[in-house]
């Protein structure tokens, strides 16, 4: 019987592609655990430690996935990306090592640390009036089109979802190192490119294992779309410290994969994300940023939410100024 064509944006192939030019470059990131965070869950806690990936998240391994597979004439012309920060971190480090130009639409409001980091990789910033309504979307198809440069969109783009799906590979390959079988895979989610390429990873290395997303309070926008069972949308942002994912909502590509492939996910509160962090830096010695902390929240917080004994959760990035780090430790005092 003739199957139908799978129309999605990535197929498992395109993941370990992926894997094969990323491998020179990516950090293999550990899988992580504490007791005492096991304890605070009443359940096993694993912590996927993407904060120590290059550039400080996982948004490396989709930027140079992205890059890599542009062809001579457009590693000529150049690239373009949007980002709150760490999207803009990773595109800036692998055209820096591809050696090519950047540049790089930020909002005004981004963290100092994140602007100064992507200039400081030698890309093009330029700024524009997030809070004031300013769009990301349309300033960036004007510079495309004006200076010839490649856009890669920062979760809705083949090769940068493709990329996020190394870090499932790897986590397939830990779980089962350590004979796990069954477990939620808790990844923190804005547009989903790394919540679609987990869940295409784990489809194919790891079945046993569960994707869930995990949004900021208010941000729930994928969550309500996987209820809806289509795209819904977030109106009036509310003020949130998770600056990394809070998007208005589950990308044009990466829904359709997450509504075949995840279990309904969850939404934490800014405050206990921050709490998340805190911990995550006491006890593991790792440092986070409220938005790569969330799922580390949603497993120590929300257990009653969850279904299986062992979690593993996603610690998405690491890219937070000092300020932002004494007010998670401050959570713990």
């Amino acid at each position: 019987m003739h199957q139908p064509e799978n129309t999605e944006a990535i197929t498992i192939n395109s993941v370990r592609e992926a894997a094969d030019r990323l491998a020179p470059y990516v950090v293999k990131t550990p899988l992580l655990e504490s007791p005492f965070l096991n304890e605070i869950a009443g359940r096993r806690v694993l912590v996927k430690a993407e904060c120590l990936q290059k550039t400080g998240s996982f948004k490396f391994r989709g930027a140079w996935s992205a890059v890599s597979a542009l062809n001579d004439s457009e590693k000529e012309a150049g690239v373009l990306a949007y980002s709150s920060g760490n999207h803009a971190q990773g595109i800036a480090q692998a055209a820096a090592i591809a050696g090519i130009k950047a540049v790089i639409i930020m909002p005004n409001d981004a963290p100092k640390l994140k602007i100064d980091n992507t200039r400081a990789m030698g890309a093009e910033v330029v700024t524009y009036d997030r809070p004031g309504g300013e769009n990301r979307e349309l300033i960036g198809q004007q510079l495309a089109e004006s200076r010839g440069l490649n856009l890669i969109k920062p979760y809705d783009h083949p090769m940068v979802m493709a990329g996020q799906g190394t870090c499932g590979l790897e986590i397939a390959e830990q779980t089962k190192a350590l004979g796990i079988t069954e477990a939620d895979v808790l990844v923190c989610c804005g547009g989903g490119g790394l919540t679609s390429g987990v869940a295409i990873a784990m489809e194919a290395d790891a079945p046993g294992l569960s994707v869930r997303p995990v949004e900021p309070k208010f941000y729930d926008d994928v969550v309500r779309s996987q209820i809806a069972g289509e795209r819904q949308f977030v109106e009036d942002y509310p003020p949130s410290i998770c600056d990394a994912i809070v998007t208005p909502s589950p990308g044009e590509l990466t829904f359709p994969i997450i509504k075949r492939l995840c279990k309904t996910g969850l939404a934490v509160s800014d405050g206990d994300a921050l709490k998340a962090m805190g911990l995550a830096l006491q006890r593991l010695k790792v440092a986070a940023e409220p938005g790569g902390s969330v799922a580390l929240a949603a497993a120590l917080y929300y257990g009653d939410q969850l279904d299986s004994d062992t979690v593993v959760c996603v610690l998405s990035g690491g890219n937070a100024d000092s300020a932002t780090i004494t007010a998670a430790l401050q959570t713990l005092e």
